[in-house]
């Protein structure tokens, strides 16, 4: 449970940082995103609803660390859409490999609309490779888990 924490409100931070210091790989930036709402399912799969106060922290701490315009505009961004994530985890009763897809399609396009909006840079396309690029890491932990889900078949049968 330790790591999956640590993973989450870490990335949360350091992501923020990266964005506010190094905004030329904003895109890069915005593929570890998609990462987060994964560890966000995980936390909170072990933590229960607790995981809200984990979403305040790193938004706190992002603020506190990142530059205050561009951790504005991230902490709206993720407050926004891990509340969404949370929302669609927490509300579809489906597999894991099921919620953390339909989450991670939920809340990457509302996290790259709101940051892109207050940053000035949205458009189209900005728009699409980012969404885009969030998306890329809940495919691969989705297939990720149904290679898992197959293996255990096949062991049971």
């Amino acid at each position: 449970m330790w790591l999956w924490i640590f993973l989450y409100v870490g990335s949360v931070t350091a992501i923020n940082i990266a964005f506010a210091r190094a905004p030329q790989y904003d895109w890069a930036w915005a593929v570890l995103v998609g990462f987060v709402f994964v560890a966000r399912d995980y936390c909170q799969r072990q933590m229960g609803h607790w995981v809200v106060l984990l979403m305040l922290l790193g938004i706190s701490l992002s603020y506190v660390l990142a530059s205050p315009f561009v951790a504005f505009a991230s902490a709206a961004a993720f407050a926004i859409s891990e509340t969404t994530d949370w929302l669609i985890f927490t509300i579809t009763k489906r597999p894991l490999r099921d919620r953390v897809l339909w989450s991670c399609a939920a809340s990457s396009p509302v996290d790259s609309a709101v940051f892109l909006h207050i940053v000035g840079a949205l458009s189209w396309g900005v728009f699409l490779l980012s969404v885009a690029s969030k998306m890329l890491a809940g495919l691969l932990v989705w297939m990720m888990l149904i290679s898992s889900d197959r293996l255990k078949r096949s062991r049971v049968t």
